[in-house]
């Protein structure tokens, strides 16, 4: 049984993507997506293990639409599937990549680890365990394993994209997924019902 007012020692928050570009004025705003940020940074009071995600790309990564000529939101085939084009966002060392400032000030005081995804630039990554071609890892595994984390809480951005995907991959890592709906927003409102359906019925926890 799981309390969110007393995690375990086991238990470990990660906080996916809470990136200045991620929310409203940023370059691939989440609708609300600076909602969230107080419940977070209250929810990693209570933790003793808090780790943060940050989506990191170069210029010219190959998500992005302008890499393709192509229009924001379109999609496109890569060796790796089929690829949703991005505007330009999250750029290394831009300040849309920053964490917002309510976190700076939170939840990254509380973070054990900070792990950086989509750095590589011929390969997207919403999931903090795998890059989008699902063979290479960023390690949090791994990590996890070794300090004895077994059950990962999911909040942050997107809940239809990064939050998704990361819990799932939890799962199939053989890890406890739970998602705190009220501490996540959704690029699509749909798309984000339908992710939490998605994870409900796959074993994850959403509360």
């Amino acid at each position: 049984m799981f309390d969110l007012e007393n995690p375990g020692a086991s238990d470990v928050l990660i906080v996916i993507d809470p990136q200045v570009d991620f929310c409203p004025g940023g370059a691939l705003a989440v609708p609300g997506g600076d909602e969230p940020m107080g419940l977070i940074n209250a929810l990693a009071e209570r933790f003793a293990h808090v780790v943060l995600t940050q989506d990191w790309h170069p210029p010219g990564h190959i998500s992005f639409a302008s890499s393709h000529g192509a229009e924001p939101f379109s999609t496109t085939a890569l060796p790796y599937g089929e690829q949703v084009l991005w505007p330009d966002h999250c750029v290394q060392g831009q300040v849309g990549a920053a964490f917002h400032p309510a976190i700076e000030r939170g939840a990254l005081v509380r973070a054990e680890l900070i792990l950086r995804k989509g750095y590589h630039p011929t390969v997207d990554s919403y999931s903090a365990f795998f890059e989008n071609d699902r063979s290479t890892c960023t390690g949090l595994s791994g990590y996890l394993r070794e300090r004895g984390l077994r059950r990962c809480v999911f909040v942050g951005l997107a809940q239809d994209y990064c939050v998704r995907y990361s819990a799932e991959d939890a799962l199939a890592g053989g890890f406890e997924a739970i998602v705190v709906a009220d501490a996540t927003r959704a690029i699509d409102p749909a798309g984000g019902t339908a992710a939490l359906q998605s994870l409900g019925a796959k074993g994850a926890l959403i509360i």
